[in-house]
């Protein structure tokens, strides 16, 4: 089956979520929601997740899941708000209880922060699959960005997160606690064995050197063919080199100290003090 697929392109993050509906009924799924935040002044904003609502509620659709592809480091996720005005299931992989031992350690969070993944609706493992009305999705493990990451394979639509960006953009960084050049080169392999006709949509657009427009919808077959880094049949080791150097010259996201905080507790805040504020943690030489 191929879903309908509406894309809501945040400028700010330069963060792609989508709406995937089954094309024969009302049923759909949110990908990789965002909510805004200003770092600045600490100040949030649901003007994204506002829109995808809209949009959600004008074609009279019924949200059966919010899937997340990772623990994002460069948005937060709107997941909660969303859920709480249209429903639906918050899902992410299973290794999210690795990565919420890793930064919770990172961030001081104590015993009462639970790392058993259970802030999340549905922990999905490596070929778990699951319904969208009649649609049925699959879920690859395809880490190496971060542990947890996943790819969801919806009828001819694969949604890569931050593994696979636009061929002309290459892939994911590997330098965050968790990640790996080798682990990622591995799991672009399993999704480039899908059938070329595979329609990939990718997590982030940052416009390649040369290109006018945004972009975020390719294919197996343009991958494999075009992709800077792993197309044409570029090598493990070619792949492993070019990673690792180029992640050595990259500085962390803007919104990585926010993001980790929310995104490891499914888009929630941390509990508010006894006066009901709320504050978020920097680590100091910790990342």
């Amino acid at each position: 089956m191929k879903p309908d697929v509406k894309a809501f392109f945040d400028d700010a993050t330069n963060t792609i979520s989508y709406v995937v509906r089954d094309p024969q009924g009302s049923s759909c799924a949110i990908i990789d929601s965002v909510l805004d935040f200003d770092y600045a002044s600490g100040r949030t904003d649901t003007r994204s997740a506002d829109a995808i609502i809209a949009y959600v509620q004008a074609e009279g659709l019924t949200v059966e899941w919010l899937l997340e592809s990772h623990v994002h480091a460069d948005h937060l996720s709107a997941a909660p708000y969303i859920q709480e005005r249209v429903g639906g299931k918050i899902g992410i992989g299973d290794r999210i209880k690795v990565v919420q031992d890793t930064f919770g350690k990172v961030f001081n969070e104590g015993t009462e922060f639970q790392r058993d993944g259970s802030q999340f609706d549905k922990l999905f493992q490596e070929g778990d699959s699951f319904m969208i009305g009649q649609l049925r999705g699959d879920v690859l493990h395809t880490p190496g960005h971060t542990p947890a990451c996943l790819t969801y394979v919806i009828g001819d639509a694969a949604f890569v997160g931050d593994t696979l960006f636009m061929p002309d953009f290459g892939t994911a960084r590997c330098d965050f606690p968790g990640g790996s050049s080798e682990t990622l080169y591995q799991s672009i392999q399993k999704i480039l064995a899908l059938p070329e006709e595979t329609r990939i949509f990718v997590g982030h657009d940052y416009k390649a050197p040369g290109r006018d427009e945004y972009a975020w919808e390719t294919t197996v077959g343009e991958q494999k063919a075009r992709n800077i880094h792993v197309g044409e049949g570029k090598d493990r080791d070619q792949f492993v080199k070019m990673r690792d150097e180029r992640d050595a010259t990259l500085a962390m996201p803007k919104l990585i100290i926010p993001s980790l905080q929310v995104n490891m507790r499914a888009g929630q805040m941390p509990p508010a003090d006894e006066k009901g504020d709320v504050f978020l943690k920097v680590p100091v030489n910790k990342l």
